[in-house]
């Protein structure tokens, strides 16, 4: 039977939550009054869905949202609020919250997604557990269209890889893909759409986005793809990430730990990939790079 939390100061939001979820089957609803609760029933591993309130005391409810999404990656996240707000709702999303609810909406909408996303969390779980039993594969991936909203479920799939193999521990696989992303979005953007890194220097994301936006519409930049290969091996995960762009010479890129290169963004990518990947190897023409990490040897012993 899966099993509830609902976070709340207020015991009569608590029930009201309750009370909303009595005809969406067989549920068991727990209760706690603030995040570190929250996080204790949650680490004990009997929690299947989070039901939270954002104005809450010692720990919100983003602080929540974070930290569950970091350490129970197949727990989903429901953000409630008394504040019916579109741009709330934008930034509930972009903080990792899989539905944002106003309170006034809970009865009408809360047994809808909670029945979803409990079968989503489920699904999440068996692709997991497969992938648990992959020994070894490499997999090529052709992202088209230079669209970048695919680079999140990019990296979802990559997570998963480095979790499942044993590469690195759960949560701290989001770290890790921080590096996957940067060479996802220097493919994108500096590969093949050709965009400068002068122009992101200037800070003004309006600027850059209309710059991607039209270069996407242009040829030859439209027809350009980017290859990304995943290999798993006993102990090593491998991405290759290829851009169908003129390549650079990485050895030209300014160094971001210099004097004049810390005001400047080019460069803290390769900076990142580096320090977060155990090896980074660019081929001769500068547009495909090699992204190794590998079980640490403690951790292997």
């Amino acid at each position: 039977m899966p099993t509830v939390l609902v976070v709340d100061e207020s015991h009569i939001d608590q029930r009201l939550v309750a009370a909303s979820l009595q005809d969406t089957g067989e549920l068991k609803v727990e209760f706690a009054e603030n995040g570190h609760e929250a996080l204790e029933r949650i680490s004990a591993g009997s929690i299947d869905l989070v039901v939270t309130d954002l104005v809450m005391p010692k720990m919100n409810g983003v602080e929540l949202l974070a930290s569950v999404k970091r350490s129970h990656p197949f727990v989903p996240v429901v953000l409630m609020t008394s504040i019916d707000n579109e741009e709330l709702a934008e930034q509930a999303v972009e903080w990792g919250a899989l539905a944002y609810i106003p309170k006034t909406a809970i009865a009408r909408l809360l047994p809808g997604i909670v029945n979803e996303l409990l079968t989503l969390a489920e699904e999440k779980r068996e692709v997991s557990r497969l992938l648990e039993s992959i020994a070894e594969s490499e997999t090529t991936f052709v992202l088209k269209d230079n669209d970048t909203s695919l680079i999140a479920h990019m990296l979802d799939y990559a997570g998963g890889c480095l979790r499942n193999s044993g590469v690195c521990g759960e949560g701290a696989e989001d770290l890790i893909c921080l590096a996957l992303e940067e060479a996802l979005r220097n493919a994108v953007h500096h590969g093949n759409l050709e965009l400068s890194s002068e122009l992101r220097d200037m800070f003004d994301e309006d600027l850059f986005n209309k710059a991607i936006d039209d270069r996407r519409r242009q040829s030859p930049y439209c027809d350009r793809r980017v290859y990304v290969k995943v290999k798993i091996s006993p102990g090593e995960v491998t991405f290759v990430v290829r851009d169908d762009g003129d390549g650079f010479d990485p050895s030209k890129v300014p160094d971001p730990t210099s004097e004049e290169g810390l005001e400047a963004v080019s460069g803290r990518g390769i900076l990142l990939m580096h320090s977060l990947m155990d090896k980074v190897t660019f081929n001769e023409k500068g547009n495909e790079v090699t992204l190794v990490k590998r079980k640490a040897e403690e951790e292997e012993e």
